[in-house]
């Protein structure tokens, strides 16, 4: 195999539509905190832009291959296949971009980020891999992945040297409840696929249209949460009214029909982009409220 063959299916395997959905929580938080551009915010962004996504997905991806034969969707912003060749590469590749990265930010942080930052890569690596493979412990698997995606805002608030507060716990906690209720709606249309490979989830084992409701109570947790912070936080609980309209069609889904739910997970990956430049406008507003 070529090496253009192999970064092809490595950048495949890094998921770029998300990327952005691990580097901005870090970066948002870190930049808020300490209110100014520096080399640990650059570089602590370039990690979660693409290592941590690598691992994340690339790990996943060798590990679920057996799946991912069965799994349609597979094969482009869903995920690569990837070819049995590269499963080793991938995971070197995985583990070796991440470690300057981890190196430097080791080297500027403190041991309570050294606790957040190693387990966020605990979460990354354990979703997938044996012997733990959270992703098949129905619950737990919800609750990691959300890990993914609310952990690198933790270890940025960390990182900074953030003061915690009560409101910044709920604002933590909302992202979470986000988190798994994202998780679960996208487990809803592998229910086929990962019954086949005998592999287990929320959605495989309390079923479609049980796993879509609890996904649409998340959400509503998550705005809700949003209601109780300072202005104009209160403005973010709007963020998840997409998602509850794009979810609520596949409220009585069942699990022969669970692929349908591919056409809401597909706006869902948009819906994220949509959610994001809110939020960022909501930063800025509140960035200008306290500055001076």
């Amino acid at each position: 195999m070529t090496v253009a063959s192999l970064s092809r299916q490595l950048f495949v395997a890094s998921r770029p539509v998300s990327w952005i959905n691990t580097a901005y929580p870090f970066a948002a938080a870190y930049l808020l905190t300490v209110r100014e551009v520096d080399l640990t915010l650059v570089i602590g962004t370039l990690f979660f832009l693409v290592p941590y996504n690598l691992a994340m997905y690339g790990i996943n991806d060798v590990f679920d291959y057996e799946s991912d034969l069965r799994n349609p969707r597979k094969g482009g912003a869903h995920g690569a296949i990837l070819d049995r060749r590269v499963h080793r590469a991938t995971l070197w590749a995985s583990a070796l971009s991440c470690v300057p990265f981890v190196v430097y930010l080791v080297a500027v942080g403190s041991p309570l980020s050294w606790l957040v930052l190693g387990l966020s890569l605990f979460f990354v690596v354990f979703y997938s891999a044996p012997p733990l493979r959270l992703k098949e412990r129905p619950f737990a698997d919800s609750a990691t992945s959300s890990i993914h995606f609310f952990s690198p805002a933790v270890y940025g608030f960390v990182l900074a040297g953030a003061t915690w507060t009560w409101q910044l716990v709920l604002i933590v906690l909302a992202f979470a409840a986000w988190g798994v209720a994202s998780h679960a709606f996208g487990a809803v249309q592998d229910v086929g696929a990962d019954r086949d490979a005998g592999i287990a989830s929320i959605a495989t084992v309390r079923g479609a249209r049980w796993t879509v409701r609890f996904a649409l109570v998340c959400y509503i947790v998550a705005g809700v949460l949003m209601l109780a912070t300072t202005w104009p936080g209160p403005l973010a609980a709007l963020v998840v009214v997409p998602y509850l309209i794009t979810l609520w069609p596949f409220r009585d889904i069942t699990d022969e029909t669970c692929e349908d739910a591919t056409a809401g997970w597909d706006r869902f990956l948009w819906l994220n982009q949509l959610g994001g430049f809110v939020v960022t406008l909501l930063l800025i507003w509140w960035w200008l409220l306290t500055t001076g």
